[in-house]
């Protein structure tokens, strides 16, 4: 069923007619089965993606920002757990981009420096 839905959204994406499309998604989904990617190939196939831009944090400001969320519920927090998450987004990331043969490019998004991390996805995008 995640796949027919994937492929329902991409199919919606690929349909639009605008010269710059972004897709704001997460590089994996964790599972009990373990890590599925954000964007299969599947999907890359359909969406044709030009550009990734790959947005994250410093481990310990994303633990700080996790502990400070009082709206989900979310397992264990560690840093060795975050670490382990930013090294399997890095990997699905880098994958789209061999499987596309398109760029990507690494956004540090810092604590209270959105409007840098806004500036830096414009450059990379060529916006």
């Amino acid at each position: 069923k995640q796949q027919h839905l994937q492929k329902i959204s991409a199919e919606k994406i690929a349909a639009f007619d605008e010269q710059v499309v972004i897709v704001d998604t997460h590089a994996f989904i964790n599972s009990p089965e373990g890590y599925y990617p954000g964007l299969p190939e599947h999907v890359l196939k359909i969406i044709k993606p030009t550009n990734f831009v790959s947005v994250s944090a410093k481990p310990e400001e994303i633990y700080n920002r996790r502990m400070k969320d009082q709206t989900r519920n979310r397992d264990k927090i560690t840093l060795p757990n975050i670490n382990k998450e930013l090294d399997i987004q890095s990997a699905m990331i880098s994958a789209c981009t061999v499987l596309t043969g398109s760029p990507v490019k690494h956004i540090l998004n810092r604590e209270g420096k959105i409007d840098e991390a806004i500036d830096k996805i414009i450059n990379a995008l060529g916006l």
